[in-house]
């Protein structure tokens, strides 16, 4: 019988319809819209041209040459795995999955929507869809909410909301505005929150609370987006991101405060992390101390402690992961399929895995395979 397999990083292609009636009345006009343009079908919001579809059209596709992969595409052409749960189950079984804990596709491209309100407004909607949608097959899919910060104490009352609806967890953006970053005591109610409620963290790649400075000009943000997402010196950094913000949680004193509080860094990969923790530690041992540099309440806790206690790694195709697991924790790490985006491991994962983990020991692989992520998601 082959071990279970768990991904703790797939998706959701958000239907057409799915706002409709979904948001209150004042936002309905400038809510989410799938428009048919010439090349391709866009999503709309705020009458800003947002991202087109061509995220779920063509899982696996890699695997017979990069050159075969779009950019654009219409809804017609996205895999119903991306939008019907039952459709989703069966891709599932097609890749040897056995759970799935299961994000946005279309709001992640929404968090420089610089209207809070409006913003909001779109994630509840998102929401309440997609506790339906894993409500379908509650023992194998498990839904992340989507929780804004910039008002801490209605981001509380949204989290509640999630847990409430049985999501499993919360995505809250990767890196927040630069003036509100994720060591300030502000955000100390909704840590506690998500610690009380048993609520993970998520920080996704692509989810950073800014708005590009070209966004008010051409009223483009797929424009905005190839020069924030999509050059390759970009790609290759992103880990940057959610090192910063874990970096502020662990120096400002977040965990300490807050031990049961679970975050995960998703599609990030995972071998920076090695340095990472080592550059953390260094800093933390042996460079001069500033006079606001914080210390921890524990004389003999380092920043790595925190890190092995508190964050997880999803990890998709990383080969450096098994050399280094032992720096940066066989617990601390998670795997996901990504699908079904283009680059998922979909229809092969359980090859790729195997082939990322050869030579771990069969416990350890079974910690990455579906235990950690069976621990945080509660899945049975």
């Amino acid at each position: 019988m082959a071990a279970l397999l768990l991904s703790t990083d797939s998706h959701v292609v958000e239907p057409p319809d799915l706002w409709k009636g979904r948001v209150p009345a004042q936002y309905r006009d400038r809510a989410p819209k799938l428009v048919a343009d010439p090349t391709a079908d866009y999503w709309y919001v705020d009458g800003i041209r947002a991202t087109t579809v061509a995220s779920g059209i063509q899982p696996g596709l890699r695997y017979e040459g990069i050159d075969k992969l779009r950019l654009e595409g219409r809804f017609s052409e996205v895999k119903p795995g991306a939008y019907n749960p039952d459709a989703k189950i069966k891709a599932m079984d097609l890749d040897g999955v056995d759970g799935e804990v299961v994000y946005t596709t279309i709001c992640m491209r929404m968090w420089r929507i610089p209207d809070a309100g409006l913003l909001m407004a779109i994630q509840a909607g998102y929401n309440d869809w997609i506790a339906e949608f894993c409500r379908a097959h509650p023992k194998r899919l498990k839904g992340i909410g989507l929780v804004l910060l910039d008002d801490v104490q209605t981001g509380v009352r949204e989290l509640e909301r999630c847990a409430k609806m049985g999501l499993a967890g919360a995505m809250i953006s990767v890196y927040p505005h630069e003036d509100f970053s994720y060591d300030r005591p502000m955000y100390d109610p909704f840590w506690a929150a998500a610690s009380s409620l048993d609520m993970p963290l998520s920080l996704h790649i692509g989810t950073n609370r800014t708005l590009p400075p070209t966004s008010s000009s051409n009223r483009d943000m797929s424009n905005s987006d190839i020069k924030l997402l999509s050059t390759p010196a970009l790609y290759s950094t992103f880990p940057y991101w959610v090192q910063m913000s874990l970096a502020n949680m662990i120096f400002g004193g977040v965990f300490e405060r807050f031990p049961k509080l679970q975050v995960l860094s998703v599609e990030h990969e995972a071998s920076w992390a090695a340095f990472f923790l080592n550059a953390m530690d260094y800093t933390y041992t042996q460079r001069a101390l500033r006079a606001n540099w914080p210390r921890f309440t524990s004389s003999s806790a380092i920043p790595s402690d925190f890190f092995h206690r508190n964050v997880s790694l999803s990890f998709q195709e990383d080969p450096l992961v098994m050399r280094l697991r032992d720096v940066i924790g066989v617990r601390n790490l998670v795997w996901g399929s990504d699908y079904p985006h283009p680059e998922t491991t979909f229809p092969k994962s359980r090859e790729t895995l195997a082939r990322i983990l050869h030579g771990m020991p069969e416990a350890e692989q079974r910690r990455v395979q579906w235990e950690n992520a069976q621990a945080l998601y509660r899945f049975n």
